[in-house]
């Protein structure tokens, strides 16, 4: 769809790519605003469930370009409308899973916490790099680091700016799956397959819900989920159709999806 952002459907995966392999898909801003444009048509669009966001070349995203600071290709930095790195201020209706082959670094790292869930390879890293150029987090990374990883392993990555292989980003709970080098957008377009196969109503309700809690007491956020599932009527549609699945064979002696 652009020069510096590449769009592909295949069903109900689309997937969504960082093409600026020369800068290790730094970020500028109409790279920015492209990323953002093709999550916003992605999530308008009824035929498409799960997106999957990667980097061309050999890195998911190096993260905001600096080379663009002081020029007509900067970033924007206002504190409403899309982020510096494009579509990190907006909650989708539906789920995104990056796919992490080598550096996932400074607003890299915060495009890769901003989804949902992170499929890395054995190449990836993850780190705060901005810390050694005095450049801050303000793109949800001290939001959504600590709220994913905990406090204390967030507060090391964020205080010294050192690199987490991919092994270690498993072990803290920053990657969800690790496969061999070269298979990260395959494999997460085979989970994003997965995810699209569910019934949708209920999974992106349970999503909302899970995103919506934070902040709230247990008892409202006990309160918004039920009041959130009862208002869709999915337990009269997609858990009676499930159900009488069930009670048809479906779904025993181990199959799951």
């Amino acid at each position: 769809m652009s020069r510096n952002v590449l769009v592909e459907r295949d069903g109900p995966v689309t997937t969504i790519t960082l093409d600026r392999p020369d800068a290790r898909n730094a970020v500028d801003g109409p790279t920015a605003a492209e990323l953002a444009d093709a999550f916003r048509a992605f999530d308008a669009d009824d035929d498409a469930a799960v997106a999957v966001l990667t980097g061309s070349g050999g890195a998911f995203c190096a993260g905001a370009d600096l080379k663009a600071i002081g020029t007509d290709r900067m970033n924007r930095t206002h504190p409403d409308g899309d982020g510096p790195m494009g579509p990190t201020r907006m909650t989708l209706g539906k789920p995104v899973i990056a796919a992490v082959h080598g550096h996932a670094v400074a607003g890299g790292l915060e495009l890769a916490l901003w989804c949902d869930l992170r499929v890395a390879d054995a190449t990836a890293v993850f780190g705060v790099f901005c810390r050694r150029w005095g450049v801050p987090l303000i793109d949800g990374g001290t939001v959504r680091l600590p709220r994913l990883i905990g406090q204390s392993r967030a507060m090391d990555l964020i205080l010294t700016g050192r690199p987490v292989d991919a092994e270690e980003a498993l072990s803290l709970g920053l990657a969800n799956r690790l496969v061999p080098a070269g298979e990260a957008v395959a494999a997460a377009q085979e989970l994003a397959r997965q995810i699209a196969a569910f019934p949708q109503v209920c999974l992106r309700g349970d999503r909302s819900s899970a995103l919506g809690q934070w902040g709230k007491s247990e008892e409202d956020a006990l309160t918004a989920e039920f009041a959130a599932a009862m208002a869709t009527g999915v337990l009269a549609a997609e858990a009676a159709d499930g159900a009488a699945r069930f009670t048809g064979g479906e779904g025993r002696h181990g199959t799951f999806t």
